[in-house]
């Protein structure tokens, strides 16, 4: 019998996933430290374009050879426009809060993609036979709740402005993921994320031009440039070709369930540069929720696979 007939554990998914793990994790760092330099337009527009920048060639070169399909210009508009609201309020989010219980509230986003990739694709159903999903889901969910709560800074009404964005971010999230696999299930993650991002530099410039002050990317020292241009390539460029490609893979939920690893590693790292501390509980449930995701990623193996991103 050949095994390699019946292997169900995509390796490439798994290494997508980790590594928008970790780029998605430095990422609340590089917004939250920018907020001191730049306003939340100027800041999008910025980041974007150097994303956009880096993809371009591979685009040019690709429908010069006649490699790129006509139609991706019209299917990533749906994708853009909750992509441009997003980000849009995503970021403006992390002017009001800081960035653990920020990216906290942004986990929130995978149960709006379940209830949506459950009832669009037929494919992902066989997850709810999946014990390990089902177990998966408790321990996230679990963990995410209980990391929340024994945070200090849960409930506070100065924070009102920042959750309301924050979640509000969390349910664009979902769409635009849910939107791409559909948009782009048989195009190359690399052009439709280059194609994404034209469009989303464009829906950003234009209320930058009239919201924001543009001029201060003029006046930008070194260390924030180093933050844009870094946290563009990493947390936007190419994370999300990988997002795309394990979304490809292995559907939409698993990649997202595994993005409930961020929140752990954020209060760590936000607690590096912007002092804030885990209780004993919040580490507690940090350790359940990093289980649960990694649970996530194994339950893939009931899953079909398609085609290689």
């Amino acid at each position: 019998m050949n095994n390699s007939t019946h292997k169900r554990f995509d390796s490439t998914a798994t290494f997508a996933c980790l590594f928008v793990i970790v780029s998605w994790s430095v990422n609340p760092i590089f917004v939250k430290l920018l907020t001191n330099d730049t306003d939340v337009w100027t800041q999008n527009v910025l980041r974007y374009i150097v994303a956009c920048l880096f993809w371009l060639p591979v685009l040019i070169s690709a429908l010069s050879k006649g490699k790129v399909d006509k139609k991706i210009w019209y299917l990533a508009i749906i994708p853009v426009i909750a992509n441009v609201l997003m980000q849009t309020l995503w970021v403006k989010a992390f002017y009001h809060i800081n960035p653990a219980f920020m990216n906290l509230l942004d986990k929130s986003s995978f149960l709006w993609i379940m209830v949506l990739s459950l009832f669009l694709f037929t494919e992902e159903r066989v997850l709810l036979r999946s014990k390990r999903f089902w177990a998966s889901i408790v321990l996230s969910i679990t963990g995410i709740v209980g990391v929340m709560l024994f945070d200090e800074r849960f409930g506070s009404l100065q924070t009102t402005i920042g959750i309301l964005l924050a979640l509000s971010a969390a349910i664009l999230w979902s769409v635009y993921t849910v939107f791409v696999k559909i948009a782009f299930k048989d195009i190359d993650s690399r052009y439709g994320f280059s194609v994404i991002s034209i469009y989303t530099v464009i829906g950003l410039l234009v209320p930058g031009l009239f919201f924001g002050n543009l001029r201060q990317s003029f006046s930008l020292g070194a260390k924030p440039w180093i933050y844009i241009i870094v946290s563009s390539i990493l947390s936007i460029a190419l994370s999300h070709v990988f997002y795309y490609t394990a979304i490809k893979r292995i559907g939409a939920m698993i990649p997202s369930l595994s993005l409930l690893a961020t929140p752990f590693i954020v209060i760590v790292l936000s607690g590096i540069y912007f002092k804030e501390r885990l209780n004993s509980w919040q580490w507690f449930f940090g350790i359940l929720l990093l289980a649960g995701c990694a649970l996530a990623i194994w339950s893939q193996e009931h899953l079909n696979h398609k085609q290689p991103a």
